[in-house]
């Protein structure tokens, strides 16, 4: 089902799947090009790098990948709507189907990320957090996404109010920004997006080398059981209902 929603999506174009990988690596590589080399913008005191762009990267790709997972996600159970009525499937198969597909692109953009940055971060056992970190991230866009599939489902205007929190997410996380410019009495609010304990993680390692904080596995944690609590009751509340909200 994910090779087929990967076909689908880029059928009739010339360079295909290579699409999936070329549109991230560009808007990523905007960012570096405006603040890092326009620009010439450089980091504050306490921030875990200099140069802009070379902390811009760490956190927008994991971003990116997010925001496509829980886009598609989302839809997945309404735009499958017509096979459900007709099919007795599971609902999750087709979130899944959408997160998984936007995973077999990110995964190999963060291997090829985490390599170009051993210059930065140096080969050290922090890297090992890499892999956890990742499998945290799909869990967390996986149970994310089938919690506003249901919700969608439910309630169209579900998929107009996340196009507009995901496109002022990026600003409610450290990824233009390390956590020190934020004012303290107003980090909170910050968590309140889950990636960011995730993002903080991410440049934890790739910028600095090391194993990521307690802190930040205990909030990402925090939200995966949150989000996994959620997701039951929706799921009990929604059994029946589900097909004919399709």
């Amino acid at each position: 089902m994910t090779r087929r929603e990967l076909a689908s999506r880029y059928a009739g174009s010339v360079a295909g799947i290579v699409w999936a990988f070329v549109q991230p690596v560009l808007l990523v590589g905007a960012y570096f090009l405006v603040f890092d080399l326009v620009f010439a913008m450089r980091m504050g005191a306490g921030a875990p790098t200099a140069r802009v762009g070379t902390y811009l990267v760490v956190g927008s790709l994991p971003w990116l990948a997010f925001c496509e997972s829980l886009s598609r996600g989302a839809s997945s159970l309404v735009d499958a709507g017509g096979l459900l009525q007709k099919n007795a499937l599971p609902p999750v198969l087709f979130v899944a189907r959408s997160v998984l597909a936007g995973w077999v692109v990110f995964v190999p953009l963060m291997v090829l990320l985490t390599a170009g940055y051993l210059q930065v971060s140096g080969f050290g056992p922090a890297l090992l957090a890499m892999p956890l970190l990742l499998l945290l991230q799909g869990a967390l866009a996986l149970l994310l996404a089938h919690v506003l599939a249901i919700l969608a489902a439910a309630v169209r205007d579900t998929l107009q109010i996340l196009g507009f929190m995901l496109s002022v997410g990026i600003y409610l996380s450290p990824i233009f920004f390390p956590l020190s410019m934020f004012p303290a009495e107003w980090r909170w609010v910050l968590f309140a997006n889950p990636m960011t304990a995730l993002v903080m993680a991410y440049q934890s390692v790739l910028l600095q080398g090391l194993w990521p904080e307690l802190t930040l596995w205990a909030v990402a944690l925090g939200w995966l059981l949150g989000l996994a609590l959620l997701l039951n009751g929706l799921i009990r509340r929604s059994r029946d209902e589900l097909v004919d909200w399709l």
